[in-house]
């Protein structure tokens, strides 16, 4: 851990001098101004060094941890937009004049040096918002899936999905109370919660068992899966039947709100003389545990048989649950939590740094006649904040085409 964070200060050291050397050239920052910029970095590395030298696996990730987090990347999304402007200004230089159409390169490298440092202000004042106010910004997604195979009674048939609570980030009751209420608005068949209600431990929801309590019960239930944080992976326990208990502790905690978890099982729904499998399996992602057991889950279940399916991390949609002969018309998925950062403009843009590592990040996919829908996410976890990618509640609504 030692070396590793004398390589991430080595990186940031170098980081900074750049920055304020572009500040001094392009701004001429007086000195008094400097020396309060040049006191707030230093002071924001320390916190986040005392961080991870007094982090505790025993005990898990703290709140304080989350705001070091918070400041660092504060700092170092600016100032890395700075630079890059700075590198482009730098290129000017070896372009000829005659293709720019201008013999003066200067006046150009410090309009694009002054821009860098403008447009730098846009994601400090985002990310100051993220921190403060957009990771309690709920919003409700709605989104109709049209299937061909979809049993007539089913039409129109909506679910209400949530997805990745971490309830141990929570820091605002005002807001989770909002945000249940929120969810009781709406128009729901069938609500089902896709994974990750804890951090690590089964304690840090002891305090929000009421509150997600509240939740209504809709005519066809409530149902939900574990994600990968559900095990107790994340934190060093004092012996192995300690972490065993602190499992079993995780899924009684969805019987206390009043779901019912399937653990690589299957329930039945039934509609007048029609019916749809809601499957749920265990964790199941490519670089995180592997415990979800498609066949074991489907069992009992058609082909033919429309299927619901809930797995928490999309990289199983991805490697197995696409093109599996079992045929799951439709899964349900959390875990990128779109990494609470980016720019979603709908109909324009959809960008996020997390897509460079999941294929399905946020949204619905389609592969075949199949489809993921994968939620954004309800809770945060590490960063302590959402930038553009804001906490969802998901209404999805079925239809026969």
């Amino acid at each position: 851990m030692g070396k590793n964070l004398v390589v991430i200060l080595s990186f940031f050291v170098f980081l900074e001098s750049i920055f304020f050397g572009l500040a001094v050239k392009y701004f001429k920052i007086n000195k008094f101004l400097l020396l309060v910029l040049a006191v707030f970095s230093l002071s924001s590395y320390l916190f986040f060094s005392y961080e991870i030298l007094n982090f505790d696996r025993s005990v898990g990730v703290k709140h304080t941890f989350y705001w070091a987090i918070g400041i660092l990347v504060l700092h170092f999304v600016p100032k890395l937009i700075s630079i890059l402007f700075w590198f482009i200004s730098i290129l000017l230089v070896l372009i000829p004049s005659n293709i720019i159409k201008s013999n003066n390169i200067n006046s150009r490298k410090d309009f694009i040096g002054k821009l860098g440092l403008v447009i730098a202000s846009i994601p400090f004042s985002a990310i100051i918002y993220g921190i403060w106010k957009g990771k309690y910004n709920f919003k409700v997604i709605n989104q109709q899936i049209e299937f061909a195979d979809l049993p007539v009674e089913f039409d129109g048939f909506k679910i209400l999905q949530i997805s990745d609570l971490h309830s141990g980030s929570f820091d605002d009751s005002k807001k989770i109370e909002y945000a249940v209420d929120l969810i009781n608005q709406q128009d729901f068949d069938l609500c089902l919660f896709t994974g990750d209600i804890v951090n690590a431990k089964a304690t840090e929801f002891i305090p929000w068992i009421n509150t997600f309590k509240a939740i209504k019960t809709p005519v066809y239930g409530k149902y939900s899966v574990l994600g990968n944080h559900d095990y107790g992976e994340y934190i060093n326990w004092p012996s192995e039947a300690e972490k065993k208990s602190n499992f079993n502790a995780i899924k009684n905690l969805h019987d206390q709100i009043d779901f019912t978890l399937l653990n690589n099982q299957n329930v039945i729904l039934k509609k007048g003389n029609s019916k749809i499998a809601i499957v749920g399996v265990e964790n199941w992602g490519k670089k995180f545990k592997k415990v979800g057991d498609l066949n074991a889950a489907s069992k009992g279940l058609l082909s033919e048989d429309f299927k619901i399916l809930m797995s928490h991390d999309p990289s199983h949609w991805e490697y197995e649950v696409k093109n599996h002969p079992s045929n799951f018309q439709l899964t349900l998925s959390g875990h990128t939590h779109g990494l609470q950062f980016g720019i979603e403009i709908p109909g324009f843009i959809k960008w996020s740094p997390i897509q460079y590592v999941y294929k399905q990040w946020a949204g619905l996919y389609k592969h075949l006649n199949r489809y993921v829908y994968v939620n954004r996410g309800f809770g945060f976890h590490a960063f302590p904040g959402r930038v553009g990618i804001w906490p969802e509640i998901s209404v999805l609504e079925i239809k026969k085409s």
